[in-house]
């Protein structure tokens, strides 16, 4: 990715990053990942460095920038060799955060915020179960309030959970009330929690089983089971019943911070491997690939700043009550905005991400056969946060004015 666009203490963040992640190498990631091995080591590292809390307020350690320094800092390291894999070791601190700062209380800010800044508290984000997938309003997990008002008790089941296998906290999203008792509104009933895992794990409540992956094998991804989970009060983030339109703060930044490049590999090797006398990036069956994969990411780049300029207000870190009205329309236009950036950094022409990580072990030839980690990553940016099926909905819908179609 170029410097274009970028502005100064952009591409401050991005140099930054780049020298931390210098003392990670490919090599480093190619054994962390036939290992399946996680790697704490670049967590504590950007933790060291300042990075974790790149979005959050000042007053509590963090840097008070915006989305667009979070996405240019994820996209960093995972072109520095770390991948997908790499990248996801610190997502969740920085997308499933959004809504704490945004929604919680100044308690539940000083309780929570510090330790996510300084590293000490890992936390991962409580959504996708395996029944409904992408059909977020009709998840099963429930969290069911105590006669006394104190604590919630929570049952049910996630899927796909990355990071629960190191996480302290989870940013956990369940039904406080049926959908029968909201005046058939799906998406009223939901409430969000920081929920203590590591006690839940303590106490049998929860259990956190891996599931096997074929690629991205450096973070975990798991399925969790809750079963008489007790929740405090103290832990439910904004407004009970309310929990939707909270979490949509952060899957709209999660958008945003998706996506990965192995172009720094396969120019280094185009460059450097020399066949019948001359380097094989003359030629032009393996330049051309790399240039318009060049071409189609920075379309994405320009789209993903975009998106993150419309979004000061969602990010703002001034009280509520000094911000202005975001508008219903506003938020639908920025959620559009963040979908395409998705959309064009994952699947186009036909699918960006996917043909540069082809290319790049093509470039490789029987070498990248045998040492090939970054293909198999290239399905995740396709997969998650959201399907390319379920992105053009929500354009055809919202922004377009379509009937709905599903």
């Amino acid at each position: 990715m170029s410097n274009v666009g970028l502005s100064p203490s952009q591409i401050e963040v991005r140099e930054g990053v780049a020298a931390v992640c210098k003392r990670f190498p490919d090599e480093f990631w190619m054994d962390k990942d036939r290992k399946a091995e996680y790697a704490p080591e670049l967590h504590r590292a950007m933790a060291d460095a300042g990075f974790l809390g790149i979005c959050m307020p000042e007053e509590l350690g963090g840097s008070n920038l915006g989305i667009a320094e979070a996405a240019i800092m994820l996209l960093a390291i995972a072109e520095s060799g770390a991948g997908i894999a790499g990248a996801q070791t610190l997502h969740a601190s920085i997308y499933a955060t959004v809504p704490l700062w945004k929604f919680g209380t100044e308690e539940q800010k000083s309780r929570y915020l510090p330790g996510i800044i300084d590293g000490t508290t890992k936390v991962c984000f409580g959504v996708t179960e395996p029944d409904s997938g992408l059909d977020t309003l009709n998840l099963r997990t429930q969290a069911v309030k105590v006669e006394d008002g104190t604590k919630y008790v929570v049952n049910g089941q996630k899927v796909w959970i990355t990071h629960a296998q190191h996480a302290s906290r989870m940013i956990l999203l369940a039904r406080t009330s049926p959908i029968s008792t909201t005046s058939g509104s799906s998406s009223k009933g939901l409430s969000l929690f920081c929920a203590d895992l590591l006690e839940g794990r303590r106490s049998g409540a929860v259990t956190v089983t891996p599931l096997s992956k074929m690629g991205g094998k450096a973070i975990d991804a798991n399925q969790v089971f809750m079963s008489g989970w007790e929740v405090p009060k103290e832990d439910l983030v904004g407004v009970e019943g309310e929990g939707f339109k909270t979490i949509l703060y952060g899957m709209n930044a999660e958008r945003l911070c998706r996506t990965s490049s192995c172009r720094r590999q396969s120019v280094e090797y185009a460059n450097t491997r020399h066949v019948f006398g001359r380097p094989i990036g003359m030629n032009q069956g393996l330049q051309h690939p790399l240039a318009q994969n060049w071409c189609e990411l920075e379309g994405a780049k320009m789209l993903l700043l975009q998106a993150a300029q419309g979004m000061p207000q969602i990010f703002s870190t001034l009280p509520s009550s000094e911000m202005k009205e975001v508008t219903e329309r506003a938020l639908e236009e920025v959620g559009g905005l963040c979908n395409a950036a998705k959309y064009l950094a994952a699947f186009v022409r036909p699918f960006s991400c996917l043909r540069e990580f082809i290319e790049y072990l093509l470039t490789h030839g029987g070498m990248g056969y045998s040492t090939e980690l970054y293909l198999r990553e290239s399905y995740v940016p396709r997969l998650a946060p959201v399907s390319r099926e379920m992105v053009l909905n929500y354009i055809g819908q919202r922004i377009l004015g379509l009937p709905k179609s599903y």
